[in-house]
């Protein structure tokens, strides 16, 4: 029989080694945030079932009311959670060996690439990067930290490839590596040249699109409803509860909604996040981009709030560069009102300290939300 062996362990080294082994040994990982706090991770381990904890001490702890994996099944790693509670999704030894030579074959990806990991273990786009150096046999470095020194330290020992989050680019100067993966959450303006977008979802192991055209071995269509639909090997076997959403023709609904130009992929959001106001349909994104033109705001979310006259008004999160200053909810409906139809202009603005987000840059709703009081 074969176990869910769970990781509380920082990135770094001693993770490969046990991920190693635990795969020689037949078992699947759970890889748990480190940011997570303590009765968080806990909720996960029940949750998902697993049986074994190794923490950063080297101790392996036996769990009570683990429960066994499928024979094949390498990983479970858990989706976001930003909108509700995450979902352990179960990934096979196959289903990451097609990711991984999907987005490394786009990369040209060979032994002589030096990667640096900087994104947390427990999501996909973290783990890629460990995942693809390992098969790749390339040369890897961990940093703890985001930041331009940790970048300029990796660069001089020759780190060429990495992948990052929208919000930490503008901070940052990326200019040396061959190719930087962005993904985890909206885009914030115009990317660095050698910046790659990537779209996927913690089903589909990471990106199945590089700047909107499709890896080699999958599939993307948007059906009649314009939501986007992914086929492929690198698509995940079911969740840990054992729900399977794929069709019988194997296509996966990812909830997302976009379309499809002359080959490329653009993603308009998630299905939830179309805000009706009126009547009128209102893509957040393409406010979003509206309101950050404006001068001495560095960050903006917009989501639809209930409202008794318009069944959801627009509203928007704003955080200032300066926070003494002040901006009117007028200024801002003007300068939206110049560019997109006179609905999408925001009902509401709510001027904060931050966006509330995930390591991968998500933002946590319920936190948002909770902003407006």
């Amino acid at each position: 029989m074969h176990s869910l062996v769970a990781l509380d362990i920082a990135p770094g080294q001693m993770f490969a080694n046990y991920l190693d082994q635990i795969w020689d040994e037949g078992d699947a990982l759970l890889p748990l945030d480190q940011r997570l706090p303590a009765a968080a991770k806990q909720q996960l381990l029940k949750q998902f079932g697993a049986s074994w904890l190794i923490s950063d001490n080297r101790e392996k702890v036996k769990l009570d009311n683990g429960f066994a994996v499928e024979p094949n099944d390498a990983l479970v790693i858990a989706t976001s959670g930003s909108t509700g509670g995450p979902k352990g999704v179960v990934h096979t030894h196959e289903s990451i060996i097609a990711s991984v030579i999907a987005g490394g074959d786009r990369l040209g990806c060979s032994s002589i690439d030096h990667w640096l990991s900087c994104l947390p273990l427990a999501h996909v786009g973290g783990l890629s990067v460990l995942l693809r150096a390992r098969h790749y046999k390339s040369e890897l470095s961990f940093a703890d930290n985001v930041d331009q020194l940790s970048i300029d330290a990796a660069i001089k020992r020759g780190a060429d490839l990495t992948s990052l989050v929208p919000t930490v680019l503008r901070k940052l100067n990326i200019d040396s590596f061959r190719s930087v993966l962005v993904g985890g959450s909206a885009l914030l303006g115009d990317m660095p040249a050698n910046a790659i977008t990537t779209y996927g979802l913690t089903e589909t192991m990471g990106g199945v699109a590089y700047n909107g055209r499709t890896l080699d071995g999958a599939e993307i269509q948007v059906n009649n409803l314009g939501e986007i639909m992914v086929r492929g090997a690198m698509l995940f076997r079911a969740y840990r509860d054992g729900s399977n959403p794929k069709s019988e023709s194997g296509w996966f609904a990812t909830g997302d909604l976009g379309e499809i130009t002359d080959g490329v992929l653009a993603v308009h959001g998630r299905k939830d996040d179309l805000i009706n106001t009126g009547g009128y349909k209102v893509w957040p994104r393409l406010v979003e981009n509206s309101i950050n033109q404006i001068t001495d705001i560095t960050e903006c979310v917009v989501k639809g709030l209930p409202d008794e006259t318009w069944g959801q008004a627009v509203c928007a999160w704003i955080v200032l560069q300066n926070h003494n200053q002040s901006l009117s909810l007028n200024d801002v409906r003007q300068h939206v009102k110049r560019t997109l139809p006179d609905y999408c202009a925001p009902k509401q603005i709510f001027i904060v300290d931050q966006i509330p987000r995930s390591a991968l840059g998500k933002v946590r709703l319920s936190d948002l939300l909770n902003l407006k009081d």
